[in-house]
């Protein structure tokens, strides 16, 4: 918890970005009916019912520092996956930076050797050596700036029925977009002076 701590406290260095990670699924419902329109004095109204078009998965990439973000969708969450969102991570996103500081819970896919059992050695190699991984404890994935990212990304974005692929794509760029050029940062208050006087405090109280 204080390694991640000490990295959120660091200042902004393009060179070692530090970006966190995560992912969450979303349900895509089409309507069966349409639905009706606002009118003034009226709510909108949407039947009940809807059809079941499967569920994608995003992955979310945020810069906090730097007030950016970059979304990845993807039809499953699986080790694959999880290995070509690092290369496009290192390769795509930040081709130019010496190394990146990497955020994110320990899922299972969540590791290095996954990416040798993609790629192999030698690729997998060249992709680690601009990434360390920095895992939240256990049961403190709350750690993770990725995670309220994505809490904004539910509330502006994915509350609501997006029937396929396309359309979830098209409103997450434009989400993504917005934001961006807004540079919307996280306002992180929790620092590791915070959490050592926390962690006193404790260790008082169960000492007593």
């Amino acid at each position: 918890m204080f390694r991640i701590l000490e990295l959120y406290e660091q200042p902004y260095d393009p060179q070692h970005p530090l970006v966190c990670f995560d992912e969450k699924s979303k349900e895509l419902h089409a309507e069966v009916r349409q639905p009706i329109r606002m009118q003034p004095g009226r709510a909108a109204r949407q039947d009940y019912e809807y059809k079941r078009n499967g569920t994608r998965n995003l992955f979310m990439l945020v810069e906090p520092k730097a007030g950016f973000r970059h979304v990845l969708i993807t039809r499953r969450r699986t080790k694959l996956e999880f290995a070509y969102a690092m290369r496009y991570l290192v390769d795509i996103l930040y081709p130019d930076a010496e190394w990146i500081d990497v955020v994110l819970d320990c899922l299972n896919t969540h590791h290095e050797v996954v990416l040798i059992e993609i790629f192999g050695k030698p690729e997998a190699g060249r992709i680690l050596s601009r990434i360390r991984f920095h895992h939240t404890p256990a049961h403190a994935s709350w750690l993770n700036m990725a995670e309220i990212e994505i809490g904004v990304l539910e509330g502006q974005c994915l509350d609501r029925r997006l029937p396929d692929e396309f359309t979830l794509g098209k409103e997450v760029v434009a989400w993504e977009d917005r934001r961006n050029q807004q540079q919307a940062k996280i306002h992180w208050t929790f620092t590791r002076k915070k959490a050592e006087k926390a962690f006193c405090n404790n260790q008082s109280y169960s000492s007593s």
